[in-house]
């Protein structure tokens, strides 16, 4: 599975055809957004982070690394929802949006990174 498959967007950029199933993987709703707007199909605040471990870690660069290992062990309890979302990327594309800038150290990048390993 390649990340074509499965891509991640922020909630502030247009939707796009393209996208697929567009769900949203923060715990809290974008501020300024409209369900409209956002084109958001489903939201899945169960596999967003923790509130603790998103106030501890937010966002900075340097707490990626265990950011990226606490979040992942939280995500080790939502198996059935983790296995919804890859069933979803296997029948069509998946868009998993959020709202931080930074792209590469997002939780949805380590969601992404979780679901193509679990299609594999």
């Amino acid at each position: 599975m390649t990340t074509e498959r499965i891509r991640i967007k922020r909630a502030y950029d247009p939707p796009s055809p393209s996208d697929g199933l567009r769900v949203l993987v923060d715990r809290l709703w974008p501020r300024g957004l409209s369900r409209a707007t956002g084109r958001i199909d489903q939201w899945a605040r169960e596999l967003s982070p923790s509130d603790g471990l998103r106030r501890w870690y937010a966002h900075d660069p340097a707490r990626f690394p265990e950011f990226r290992i606490r979040y992942r062990d939280e995500l080790a309890t939502h198996a059935s929802e983790l296995t919804e979302l890859a069933l979803a990327a296997e029948r069509s594309p998946l868009t998993l949006v959020f709202a931080a800038k930074d792209l590469d150290r997002s939780n949805a990048a380590v969601l992404r990174e979780l679901l193509e390993e679990s299609l594999q």
